[in-house]
């Protein structure tokens, strides 16, 4: 059968039952392809960082199914901005699989590198008068409301609680973007100490839409030794979820980025749509499947899917260093032979 054909058969039944898996069968390939990995790299356990959120919560559950709660190790690294949901449900997480844990608050190392101080510099060429009792966000405009553009804008809240939206130059964008990501490089930092320290491999957490898209930090969250479930689709690691019985609270809680002092969802921060639809997407242009068959399947229109379908290849392409090791000037290949 050909390629198109192929493709107009897939996009006959295409739907949200597509994405369904045999979730146990993916379990046991995971749980088989963790034991591997840390026996290629003579590592006992697994850490990880316990965010309160859907991913980490099934990485922690998948890694004790590996490895045994006693060879795992989990953190919770909070910081000024913090929510206190996320710690509550972190640890609600480590008591249901009983795995060993540590609170991290990095807010002091964090406001000793000047991680707060320099955004609050960025923000203040837009908004002078930000400082003390006000609260921040980066949201964007994006290309699937009709214009074909994502477009940065800063959202402030005001001691009082009255919301203003600014746009944002590059140079704002770019400063208030690079003190932030302190906080997942300062994470990433405790995650390997501990590591570390008890011979275990870090363990990553990005699911398939965050992992095609960038939606990391280089050397921050983007690194790790595995990444269990960087090939599955947002859609599967809820049923993961449901599957090894991470606590209901968390497979009901709507995806945040909770690094930012106001509340932001992932995708009014990065993603064009909600992750549900961003998924039938992301599956339709990597099967070559017709805009207008994935319109139907998420409830869009056309010109939405389209759209996406450009705004997932641009960021493919902005964020594809981010994979990348370094450059070097020649091959050592004395190394390569080794691989």
């Amino acid at each position: 059968m050909s390629t198109s054909a192929t493709a107009l058969r897939e996009a006959e039944a295409f739907g949200p039952e597509t994405l369904v898996i045999d979730a146990e069968a993916e379990v046991e390939k995971i749980v088989a392809a963790l034991r591997s990995q840390l026996r290629a790299m003579r590592k006992r356990g697994l850490v990880l960082g316990l965010s309160g959120g859907i991913d980490s919560s099934v990485s922690a559950a998948l890694a004790v199914r590996a490895v045994g709660a006693k060879n795992v190790f989990t953190l919770f690294m909070p910081e000024h901005d913090s929510d206190p949901e996320s710690l509550r449900l972190g640890r609600l997480v480590a008591e249901t699989y009983g795995i060993e844990s540590v609170v991290e608050d990095i807010g002091p190392s964090l406001a000793a590198m000047g991680c707060y101080s320099r955004r609050d510099e960025f923000i203040r060429t837009l908004v002078p008068e930000y400082g003390p009792g006000w609260a921040s966000k980066v949201a964007i405009s994006n290309s699937a409301e009709g214009g074909g553009f994502n477009i940065s804008y800063l959202v402030v809240a005001d001691p009082d609680g009255k919301q203003s939206r600014h746009r944002m130059p590059l140079n704002a964008y770019l400063g208030i973007v690079a003190a932030t990501n302190m906080k997942q490089r300062t994470r990433k930092q405790l995650e390997y100490y501990h590591a570390d320290r008890l011979n275990f491999a870090v363990l990553g957490t990005p699911n398939r839409l965050e992992y095609d898209q960038g939606f990391f930090v280089k050397n921050g969250d983007g690194a790790a030794d595995v990444k269990p479930i960087a090939h599955l689709y947002k859609s599967q690691v809820y049923q993961l979820a449901a599957h090894l019985c991470v606590p209901e609270e968390i497979r009901v809680r709507p995806p945040t980025t909770d690094t930012y002092s106001l509340a932001q969802t992932q995708e009014e921060f990065y993603f064009s749509l909600p992750w549900d639809k961003m998924d039938l997407c992301l599956y339709g242009l990597n099967h070559g499947l017709d805009a207008g068959e994935v319109a139907v399947a998420a409830g869009l229109k056309r010109e939405a899917v389209e759209y996406v379908y450009a705004d997932i290849t641009a960021k493919r392409s902005a964020t594809r260093y981010l994979h990348a090791g370094p450059l070097l000037v020649e091959k050592v290949e004395e190394l390569d032979r080794l691989d």
